[in-house]
């Protein structure tokens, strides 16, 4: 049955795949996000309506899932920044949201959160992440909740930052480059909430979502750098220098690195068994999808879009 969702984070990497995927599937979705405009994308989507406002106003929530039969939370920061805790954007958004959805009688709710997530995770990203968790699973509302490993596909911000690095410099210092990841496809990912939006048996589960193959950051670089055409030699850097780094990227606008990001690393973001069978999905490698927007053509390609669009 169509469903009508309110989608937080429907503007992001994850979000823009997974609100196509719902509209395909012929559902009404309403993306509720700060800044509207970073959703231009959607648009143009069918049964898709993107609306402006503030997700930790009661008044707001309220208003918005008023209508909906089923909400999905896919919000979530690797950096702190200002206002912007791991506390307030995975802990209260998620409380919020159950509280919204209670008062409107909305009894589905579906949450993404990360692999790894622990109350005793070195990390205060993977803490609130488990919090977050914590506050959905024990709502008594309906829920099915998603850990995925890092997520790739193309306009993802893991992939192609080392594509950027390797564009840049000519030797490539990496923090925690024995640290493990299991990529896992955006459009698998996308396919699995979509799925469990209208399957009951999902409810009540938390499902860890990984691709075929694991890798050490190190092996991740090392190919991406030679699949975007700049094969750079990599430094790994011991547990003080990848302090040292962290310290010094912290002080940069729109960290690349951080020393909570490094306590992330910690934990291995692998899987301990086989994709879920209820999905029925093949995982997608990361050999299948990366050259696509990483080879020098298509990184070419895209500048030559730009190009043409700006009139120069």
């Amino acid at each position: 049955m169509a469903q009508r969702v309110l989608v937080l984070g429907g503007s992001g990497f994850l979000g823009g795949h997974l609100v196509a995927k719902l509209s395909a599937d012929g559902h009404e979705v309403i993306v509720l996000t700060r800044r509207r405009n970073r959703a231009r994308d959607l648009f143009l989507l069918p049964t898709v309506r993107v609306v402006e406002g503030d997700l930790h106003d009661a008044a707001t929530l309220a208003r918005w899932t008023a209508n909906a039969t089923a909400a999905i939370n896919l919000i979530g920061t690797l950096h702190e920044h200002g206002r912007d805790t791991f506390e307030r954007v995975h802990v209260d958004v998620p409380r919020a949201l159950v509280a919204a959805c209670r008062n409107a009688g909305v009894s589905r709710v579906l949450h993404v959160s990360a692999l790894a997530a622990s109350a005793e995770a070195a990390s205060a990203y993977l803490r609130s992440k488990a919090a977050g968790e914590a506050v959905i699973a024990d709502s008594g509302l309906a829920s099915t909740i998603f850990r995925p490993s890092v997520i790739f596909g193309r306009g993802d911000s893991f992939l192609n930052l080392f594509a950027r690095l390797a564009q840049m410099f000519p030797v490539i210092p990496l923090a925690c480059a024995r640290a493990r990841f299991q990529p896992v496809f955006v459009g698998d990912v996308a396919a699995c909430i979509a799925r469990a939006l209208v399957d009951d048996d999902t409810i009540g589960e938390r499902y860890p979502l990984c691709g075929p193959k694991a890798y050490t950051l190190e092996e991740l670089v090392n190919y991406v750098a030679e699949t975007s055409g700049h094969p750079r030699p990599i430094l790994p850097l011991g547990p003080a220098l990848a302090n040292l780094q962290a310290r010094v990227m912290e002080l940069l606008p729109g960290p690349l690195l951080t020393r909570d990001n490094l306590a992330s690393m910690q934990h291995d973001s692998v899987c301990d068994g086989p994709f879920p069978r209820e999905f029925d999905i093949t995982p997608t490698p990361v050999e299948a999808i990366a050259p696509e927007y990483l080879a020098p053509i298509a990184l070419r390609s895209r500048f030559d879009t730009f190009r043409s669009q700006s009139g120069r």
